[in-house]
């Protein structure tokens, strides 16, 4: 008789059941095939600009160079665009209406206001062009996207925190079935990313170096490495929760993307690229979620390492998981990396 393997995530004091007694095949889910958002007029295609708010940030092509922008407050809007910055019209968190209520944000110690801001960023005039089969240069417009409102929304002072997500398929969250990401700013560092930032400083003051650097030579060495292009990194977790779940990370070491070079985003974007597509391949483009996992405080610059998460959604967390916060995968990182690795193309 053998054993499932119980694993406990690099950080997190968070517990995943690989369950190899009844482990899945990456291809046993190529059946499955994301549901797309069903809209009769797409508000985010060109053309139909006025059906959003107007755009605090804009790329445009303009005589074959590329422009940054934002909308007129009234009259006709630019068509000529690339990317398209707007608010969500049903933000989750929201700037304050008065620069006062900026130190007033909590009540008490348990209240407060959802102070911030909730962003979308189309991206591409193209209905379908996702990450996985974006033209490079455009998947590079999308990560100076990133790191534009980045830049803007961690400099308000009323914003600890800065998430960027982005949902694909309905199954993912996705409401909309335009190629698009969100951004959303807290004014707290959420749970999950507080406890990576206390676990990692910890690990910088007992060992001397940042964990996640350590992770990340591990892993480059190991049976879980998808791809590695000098730059960046694509491997599957030791203790991924989900089946087929890969991350991103850089080589060199950073807290955030706000200082990424002409190269490094350009070989970012070869990775997000080559590893959502492999993905799609193996799995028959499957819904997902990705997000970044960053640090903006200046304190975090030395012992966090920003990275990317990729989520298939390939099961459903059942009673066990919901109530207990363990998980179980029944695909084994191990398998899902090898699969990734021999379809990966660059």
């Amino acid at each position: 008789m053998s054993y499932n393997e119980l694993r406990k995530d690099y950080l997190l004091n968070r517990w995943v059941v690989i369950a190899t007694e009844r482990s899945r095949r990456p291809t046993d889910f190529s059946k499955q095939k994301s549901e797309a958002a069903q809209t009769t007029v797409c508000p985010m295609c060109v053309g139909n600009e006025g059906m959003t708010p107007p755009a605090m940030m804009l790329y445009l092509k303009d005589n074959g160079e590329i422009k940054k922008a934002q909308d007129p407050p009234a009259g006709e809007r630019p068509k000529n665009w690339l990317i398209r910055c707007i608010p969500n019209l049903y933000p989750a968190f929201s700037p304050p209406k008065q620069l006062q209520d900026t130190t007033q944000i909590f009540k008490d110690k348990n209240f407060g206001y959802a102070i911030g801001a909730h962003e979308v960023i189309i991206e591409s005039p193209n209905h379908d062009e996702d990450p996985a089969d974006a033209e490079l240069p455009q998947l590079e417009l999308l990560i100076r996207a990133y790191i534009d409102r980045l830049k803007a929304l961690s400099e308000k002072p009323y914003v600890k925190y800065v998430s960027i997500f982005r949902n694909f398929g309905k199954e993912a969250g996705a409401s909309l079935s335009h190629a698009h990401s969100q951004i959303i700013a807290t004014p707290m560092i959420p749970s999950l990313i507080q406890e990576e930032m206390n676990a990692s400083k910890t690990y910088r003051e007992v060992n001397g170096k940042c964990v996640f650097c350590d992770v990340l030579e591990r892993e480059a060495a190991g049976p879980r490495l998808i791809h590695n292009n000098g730059e960046f990194i694509a491997f599957t977790p030791y203790a991924s929760i989900n089946p087929m779940e890969f991350w991103i990370m850089p080589k060199k070491h950073a807290a955030n993307i706000l200082e990424l070079t002409d190269g490094e985003v350009s070989a970012f974007a070869r990775t997000l690229k080559a590893s959502l597509k492999a993905l799609k391949d193996v799995v028959n483009d499957p819904p997902y979620n990705y997000g970044f996992h960053l640090a903006i405080n200046k304190e975090a610059e030395d012992y966090y390492h920003w990275h990317v998460e990729v989520y298939p959604k390939l099961s459903i967390w059942a009673g066990f998981e919901v109530s207990t916060g363990t998980y179980i995968n029944t695909v084994p990182p191990e398998n899902a990396a090898e699969s990734l690795r021999k379809t990966i193309k660059f």
